[in-house]
């Protein structure tokens, strides 16, 4: 299957009346779980009411009280955005100019380029090569095409292990310039998700985010094996595969998904949603529950917990965890949504999620249990800034991404 699958965004008229107003701004935000801007380094808050979102599977976390960490320069490359450990053990990272690079995780060393689709991609604003997955048949690559299209591409695995033969699988037009989310995931039931923005300019204009219809601001779910038709297939529990709305959704009611994340101990979904004018998000699917499909995690009806622009709609997941703009700790303007780490070298910190801010590059983590969930301000800062990614190497343990340039490994204070 040579051609990909093409979902409208939007219907003309629509677009038509949007143009008008577009706005290529980065965007980044009435209240559940929140830390006042003065919090403490830890701080304990009662989870939200949803009893789904209150407690974790996870089978045993560290005492997140005492987590402490120090960031140790490891590469700087360009635009580094996301990393992917590969099936034959190798460590890729991409960059947001579109190529993905061989880095040896011990000694920081580049090797080869992988994939180069420099060509096919601008790095402004926000697009560029966003986002990767890897499951044991393909490297899975989201990006923003020359004219702004979400582009989802399979590389099936050579006999290397490298990426070769290209399966065009989805794209999504876009009507502005930002919100175009960008995060994949594999997940447990060997589907592909997607984590689709609102469309861009502000207050979602389009009302994309409550409209299922639309397969803007969603989280999309697909099963990535080619069928005779189609290159790619549609899970049969998505909430639309009957045709009620696009049939690729699983989730509804996101603005601007920036980072998806399986646990893979408990296979917990966390989403990281960047809010727009006051709220920065963070809500747990559990696997127990299906991970949330069918589910509207709110916008553009809430920002965070709060109402933004209309009453809470049907099948609303508040998010577990939300933090201010502002000052204070926590507090920023665009939410870089990470993982739950399950590494050996910082034991007081197993269990939790790691997680931080584009604007201020500070990192932090909050753990979930038992009714509560735990802040902890890790005091750890990416100097110069635009922290834009967190993601495992080899070994299990955390490195953080900067579009600064920097990878930095994430090690026991």
């Amino acid at each position: 299957m040579n051609s990909r699958r093409l979902v409208t965004a939007v219907t003309a008229v629509a677009l038509l009346a949007a143009a008008c107003g577009t706005d290529d701004t980065i965007e980044t935000a009435d209240s559940v779980t929140t830390v006042p801007p003065t919090a403490s380094p830890t701080t304990t808050i009662p989870a939200p009411d949803n009893p789904d979102e209150a407690t974790t599977t996870t089978p045993s976390v560290g005492d997140i009280n005492q987590a402490a960490v120090k960031l140790d320069p490891l590469v700087r490359l360009v635009q580094p955005i996301d990393a992917v450990v590969a099936p034959n053990g190798e460590w890729w990272i991409a960059q947001r100019t579109g190529e993905v690079l061989v880095v040896d995780p011990d000694t920081g060393i580049a090797g080869d380029v992988v994939l180069d689709i420099n060509d096919e991609t601008t790095a402004r604003g926000e697009r560029g090569l966003l986002g990767l997955a890897v499951d044991d048949e393909a490297l899975y690559v989201n990006f923003t095409d020359l004219s702004g299209t979400t582009t989802i591409d399979a590389f099936v695995f050579d006999t290397r292990g490298r990426p070769g033969n290209r399966i065009p699988l989805l794209t999504i037009d876009q009507p502005f310039g930002n919100h175009n989310g960008g995060a994949l995931a594999i997940g447990p039931d060997g589907n592909l998700y997607i984590g689709v923005g609102d469309g861009g300019a502000a207050d979602d204009p389009l009302n994309a985010g409550q409209d299922p219809d639309q397969i803007l601001g969603s989280i999309v779910r697909i099963d990535p094996t080619p069928t005779e038709r189609e290159p790619y297939a549609i899970p049969a529990d998505n909430p639309y595969a009957n045709g009620d709305g696009v049939p690729e959704i699983f989730a509804i009611g996101l603005r601007n998904p920036w980072r998806i994340a399986f646990d893979p101990m408990t296979n917990d979904l966390w989403v990281a949603d960047v809010g727009q004018n006051r709220w920065e998000e963070i809500t747990l699917l559990l696997g127990t529950n299906g991970w949330g499909r069918g589910d509207n995690l709110g916008w553009r009806l809430r920002e965070g917990a709060s109402t933004f622009a209309g009453d809470r709609p049907e099948n609303n997941i508040d998010p577990v965890f939300v933090y201010p703009h502002g000052d204070g700790v926590p507090s920023g303007c665009s939410i870089t949504g990470g993982e739950v780490y399950r590494g050996s070298a910082i034991p007081d910190l197993f269990g939790a999620y790691v997680f931080g801010d584009y604007c201020t590059s500070r990192i932090w983590a909050i753990s979930v249990r038992s009714g509560e969930v735990v802040f902890r301000d890790l005091d750890a800062f990416l100097p110069g800034g635009e922290l834009v990614d967190f993601a495992r190497d080899p070994n299990g343990e955390l490195v953080a991404l900067s579009l600064g340039g920097q990878v930095v490994r994430i090690r026991p204070a």
